[in-house]
């Protein structure tokens, strides 16, 4: 009789093992997450916060979705884009929070099979001057400190190189690119003045510090406004553009995403510059005036709007990107010190709306992030004049890495 239990034991043990191997990870992790609100504060303790789960969680389905890297932002062939640039630095992100390699394997496979061996890389076409091109360097600094591939440094140059020639404003402003002449936008700010910071402190080329912080300095003289505190969109230093005001050469509206990429670039640049840097005091001032303002455009679900200043506006509705690009860049103001912490709960309310508002599970377990902007800009063809109807106008579409980017980094910040 003893042996008989012995023997159903070892059986019952066995298959509940075997059970538990078989649960879908998306499953576990969605099952934790429900389980959170239960938990004792003492079992809190001892497990990861809510925001670091759905950063794991939305990671993962990102990964699922877009097997390869270059498929973030629904990418179409492989390319060295900037979204997916934006997508690769949270995945990087999670590597460093969880020790996770899969994360880093994932980001150097794509950036290992765009770049060869003497730098160059695919698709790239320095002639264009598209200052877009230089945001998927922020990767190649942990991929070439990781795997000692020289390429990943001679490709850091070429894009450096890129930014010596880059044309400029009678100031020294680059412009947006080479096809949108005298024009600042505040998507460039991101896209560039970052990893120059970064590249500057990395290899010792102050100079390069120098110059971003040159860049947020006549970005915030020509796009600041001083009623509302906001940013313009962009800057036409020629004021011949038909969206731009014949006296003040600024668009005409505040684009929600567009002053979260010039919230982000700056706490993220200050990684870089020198605690006495003489520009760097103005920065952390820009970066507090702008957590000052910000909350009087939140709405109670925790959300920002496509048109910033103008949420109860026909027409007008909460967009993914603009909310946690600002989710982003509260949480590391805070966790920088930059701000007050007092701050963090505007970061808080965005997690919460959206995650009760915009994110959505699906069947196989994974996350989608739904009302993304697809893009916006200014001028081209057919021609973007900046208005109202123009910017809630644009497509919307669900997993925008311009979105998921800034949504896990959020969460990581979140969490600290």
């Amino acid at each position: 009789m003893r042996k008989l239990i012995e023997i159903l034991f070892v059986f019952l043990f066995v298959t509940l093992v075997s059970v538990h191997a078989k649960l879908n990870p998306y499953d576990m992790v969605h099952r934790d997450i429900r389980k959170e609100s239960a938990l004792s504060s003492s079992d809190k303790k001892k497990k990861t916060s809510v925001p670091e789960r759905y950063a794991q969680w939305f990671a993962d389905s990102e990964m699922q979705r877009f097997p390869e890297a270059w498929q973030l932002d629904h990418g179409k062939a492989p390319f060295f884009g900037y979204a997916q640039g934006v997508g690769c630095c949270a995945m990087l992100q999670m590597w460093k929070s969880t020790g996770d390699k899969r994360y880093f394997d994932y980001v150097e496979k794509w950036a290992d099979s765009l770049i060869d061996d003497k730098g160059d890389i695919h698709l790239y076409r320095v002639e264009t001057y598209n200052i877009d091109y230089v945001n998927s360097g922020k990767v190649l600094f942990d991929l070439y400190r990781e795997t000692h591939k020289d390429k990943y440094k001679l490709a850091m140059d070429l894009l450096v190189k890129q930014m010596k020639n880059h044309p400029r404003t009678l100031e020294g402003a680059y412009w947006h690119k080479l096809i949108y002449q005298h024009q600042i936008w505040l998507d460039g700010l991101y896209m560039a003045s970052p990893f120059l910071a970064q590249y500057g402190a990395e290899f010792n080329k102050p100079e390069w510090i120098d110059e971003a912080v040159k860049q947020f300095t006549l970005c915030h003289k020509h796009t600041y406004d001083g009623k509302t505190g906001l940013y313009h969109h962009a800057w036409d230093e020629s004021k011949s553009q038909r969206w731009a005001d014949p006296k003040t050469g600024h668009s005409p509206n505040f684009w929600g995403r567009s002053i979260g990429w010039w919230f982000m670039a700056l706490v993220d640049a200050l990684d870089y510059i020198p605690q006495t840097h003489q520009g760097r005091a103005d920065m952390i001032i820009w970066i507090q005036n702008l957590a000052e303002v910000l909350p009087k455009y939140q709405d109670k679900d925790g959300l920002w709007y496509q048109v910033l200043d103008q949420p109860m506006r026909e027409g007008n509705f909460p967009e993914a990107s603009v909310t946690t690009q600002f989710m982003y860049a509260y949480a590391k103001a805070v966790n920088k010190g930059y701000v007050d912490k007092k701050y963090k709960v505007y970061a808080e309310k965005a997690f919460k709306g959206v995650k009760e508002k915009l994110l959505v599970e699906n069947a196989d377990g994974t996350l989608t992030l739904t009302r993304c902007c697809q893009v916006g800009g200014l001028g081209g063809n057919p021609y973007r004049d900046g208005s109202f109807e123009y910017y809630i106008g644009e497509k919307m579409r669900d997993n925008d890495a311009k979105a998921t980017g800034p949504f896990i980094m959020g969460c990581l910040e979140l969490a600290k």
